[in-house]
């Protein structure tokens, strides 16, 4: 304890008792032969008398090999161990990890678990979020999905650090939403993440849009990504959009597939055409069995798998899959911890040093195998902050993940694959399909002969290792721009 409290103690003296010092104590280490809780405790007493004001909770170190606060972390995961501190010394305790909208906030403090509440990346989502919260506009409120992508992913490859759900994050003196000096009519064609981006981007700046959605219901493929256990914070991107379009009065038609004559009959400045992508679908003799599912009518739940599976593609869609497959169900509000806690071998009761115990998984409610015809490891493609949780997860549950073969054919029992020169025959109730996405670029090409200004972006634009975070990105740059 030498050298924290020698440090801490000077502060005080050089700085006097105006200036306030916080603390940051790892409270639950995360790594086996970790510090037991007699020993933090002693610590955070002897803090206490250093004359420091506040202690903030650390949870886990780099090291340790837990989520803490990916989006598949439950919010609010661990209050419950600062609440455990507050029993022990009177400073004012800050909670973390995981907080990330005023209701979650308020929670715990009003359980007593924490005096303060400590967020970062929900700033980064929405620089406005005090002062929503405040106004009580929480609905308006640009939640953040803890995806880590261009946060804490672009902080480890040397990039700046910014956010998927708001690309001026760290960029707002490069990209300033300014009044458009030319109000122009812009139509939007389909509601996914770049539509609804472009949308509340161009209407912020002034413009007439007016949004096209084909389906009954805005998001576009996060309607897909919801659904995955531990990604269901997907959906308040969706709502912070779509509650933004009303308070920009922007035109919005669900259930409305426009074309060729549509804008034949009809005039605008400018088209923008979102209209996202279509899985492909490989050539696999047998590829017409009714045992063969797209991803999109799986999640969207249109089709339902059998008890066996193969999933053909390891890519990003084809981890979501399989996390999807081995879950009945996602759990919600407090079993969702009490689960996460439990898949994860963390020990509530802070007996162990560390708080490692050996993990208490549910059993697979699948069989699943994953297939990929490249002989690179599974996962590559996966974010750098992340991918590991998914990898290791799919590994407790069982996964088989086979690299390096090619898919001969199709039957009613199952998949023959080519795996070292031999065939392999894997005995399967369904195949899904997440063998990559084809640009929907049809509208485009039949727009050519317009004299108005025709643009793609999202999806339409580019499909290659389809990324939210480019999509949204291109939307935004595209609307500040035009």
């Amino acid at each position: 304890m030498k050298f924290p409290l020698e440090i801490s103690k000077e502060i005080k003296k050089q700085t006097g008792n105006d200036f306030i010092i916080i603390y940051r104590l790892s409270m639950l280490d995360l790594v086996e032969g970790g510090s037991s809780w007699e020993e933090i405790v002693k610590l955070a007493k002897e803090v206490e008398r250093s004359g420091v004001h506040i202690i903030n909770t650390g949870i886990g170190w780099h090291e340790a090999r837990i989520p803490t606060i990916a989006t598949t972390v439950p919010r609010m995961a661990y209050s419950w161990v600062t609440a455990q501190m507050k029993k022990e010394i009177s400073l004012p305790l800050i909670a973390v990890n995981r907080i990330n909208m005023p209701e979650v906030a308020e929670k715990i403090l009003e359980e007593n678990h924490a005096d303060l509440i400590s967020m970062a990346r929900p700033f980064l989502a929405d620089p406005e979020f005090v002062t929503k919260a405040k106004e009580g506009r929480d609905d308006l409120i640009n939640t953040c999905i803890a995806c880590n992508q261009a946060c804490l992913d672009h902080t480890f490859q040397l990039k700046v650090s910014s956010c998927l759900v708001n690309p001026r994050a760290c960029f707002e003196t490069i990209y300033p939403i300014k009044p458009a000096e030319k109000i122009k009519k812009i139509a939007v064609v389909g509601g996914g993440p770049a539509g609804l981006a472009f949308c509340v981007t161009a209407a912020q700046r002034g413009h007439e849009v007016v949004l096209f959605e084909a389906s009954d219901v805005l998001g576009g493929q996060f309607n897909l990504a919801k659904v995955i256990p531990g990604k269901e914070e997907y959906a308040e991107t969706i709502r912070y959009f779509s509650n933004m379009l009303k308070e920009l009065k922007v035109d919005v038609h669900l259930s409305t597939r426009v074309d060729k004559s549509f804008f034949d009959e009809n005039t605008f400045d400018t088209i923008v055409l979102a209209t996202g992508v279509h899985p492909r679908i490989p050539d696999i003799k047998g590829i017409e069995n009714n045992m063969v599912i797209r991803y999109d009518e799986l999640l969207s739940g249109h089709r339902i798998a059998g008890e066996k599976v193969a999933i053909l593609g390891g890519g990003g869609i084809g981890f979501d899959v399989a996390e999807y497959l081995l879950y009945e169900t996602s759990p919600q509000g407090e079993l969702h911890t009490q689960h996460y806690l439990s898949e994860w071998g963390i020990d509530k009761s802070l007996m162990v040093p560390g708080g490692l115990i050996t993990p208490k998984h549910v059993p697979p409610a699948r069989e699943v195998h994953m297939l990929k015809r490249s002989s690179g490891k599974y996962g590559s493609t996966l974010g750098k902050t992340t991918g590991w949780i998914k990898k290791i997860s799919l590994a407790n549950k069982k996964v088989n993940m086979i690299s390096g073969i090619e898919y001969k054919e199709i039957n009613d029992r199952g998949i023959v694959i080519v795996q070292n020169n031999e065939d392999v025959f894997l005995e399967v109730d369904s195949i899904i399909l997440c063998t990559g996405q084809i640009p929907e670029q049809k509208l485009f090409y039949d727009l050519k002969h317009l004299s108005e200004e025709v643009c793609m972006i999202g999806g339409a634009f580019e499909a290659n290792e389809l990324d939210a975070k480019v999509a949204i990105e291109q939307a935004f740059r595209l609307a500040i721009q035009m």
